[in-house]
């Protein structure tokens, strides 16, 4: 017999038979039908939720890389993206703007000025499979370095879900920066963009507690936490020269506005991703059907 949605199978079975418990036993043979199951999409709350790895012991011991694209050019070299280097143990960040274009060439070199430079040798890099990361320059630098790659799981996210929590949150930080005005025009009539700002994000998200540690990431990666921009803030800067004045306003602004967006941007994100999954409810022994949405099953071995 073919059926389709349980209320109508039951519609039309009650119009023509009846026996005793047969809305029981047809749900039952209904929501346990193999051919349906294996033919049918999964509906409702996709299962797992954020899963971590373990965990380093020392800052920049291991490190996530990705990046985030599709922004509107900025700066005088029109960056459209940026990548973003995270610090697993003290969740600090590096936002370094980059070519969603480059080579991976130009990635390696901006790793080694930019992270190396700074914060010295990771032990892991943990990224997705993008091609620049399994190239032969990235692999003669991990071999030289001694640092090990690990991949996150094939269309499975959530098994990095740390780095990709941290990517959307800063994509929303930008989202809602860019909202309230990300460009800011000085006296002399200069405008500068996201490229200009971008620092000062990184620096109020670095400076702002974290919900894994309780303290923030420059606390936790130095022992300290770097003054801001309003800590010096003068009562009188009419004798400032304007363009300190305009650079002053300029990163005050810009560090409050992404301090206020950082929460925000991270609650969001969680109930958003949270929303739509759940704890699978699966038990040792159980058998359960596979999704073939990502095989491909055109190809032989």
């Amino acid at each position: 017999m073919g059926h389709v949605s349980e209320d109508r199978t039951k519609e039309r079975v009650a119009s023509t038979a009846w026996w005793p418990k047969w809305e029981k036993e047809l749900s039952e043979y209904i929501n346990t039908c193999e051919r349906c199951q294996k033919a049918n999409r999964k509906h409702g709350e996709k299962y797992g939720l954020l899963q971590h790895i373990e965990e380093p012991k020392n800052p920049w011991e291991t490190i996530n890389m990705d990046w985030v694209t599709g922004i509107v050019p900025g700066g005088k070299e029109s960056f459209n993206s940026f990548l973003i280097i995270d610090d697993r143990f003290s969740k600090s960040v590096r936002c370094l703007p980059c070519h969603k274009e480059d080579t991976e060439t130009d990635t390696a070199l901006l790793f080694w000025n930019h992270s190396i430079s700074t914060c010295g040798v990771p032990k892991i890099i943990i990224s997705d499979r993008d091609p620049k990361f399994t190239s032969e320059v990235w692999t003669n630098l991990y071999d030289m370095l001694g640092t090990k790659l690990a991949f996150s799981t094939f269309y499975h996210p959530q098994t990095d879900g740390l780095a990709k929590r941290l990517i959307q949150t800063m994509e929303d930080i930008l989202r809602m920066f860019c909202a309230y005005g990300m460009e800011y025009k000085e006296h002399e009539g200069y405008t500068h963009d996201w490229v200009t700002l971008l620092p000062a994000v990184q620096l109020a998200y670095n400076t702002s507690q974290h919900s894994t540690t309780g303290r923030s990431a420059s606390l936790v990666e130095k022992g300290w936490n770097p003054l801001l921009p309003g800590d010096h803030l003068k009562k009188n800067l009419l004798t400032t020269h304007p363009t300190g004045k305009d650079f002053h306003d300029m990163w005050k602004k810009a560090c409050d506005t992404a301090a206020k967006f950082i929460t925000e941007a991270k609650e969001y994100n969680k109930q958003r991703w949270d929303k739509a999954h759940m704890e699978p409810d699966f038990k040792e022994g159980d058998q359960v059907l596979v999704s073939t949405l990502n095989f491909n099953n055109l190809k032989g071995p």
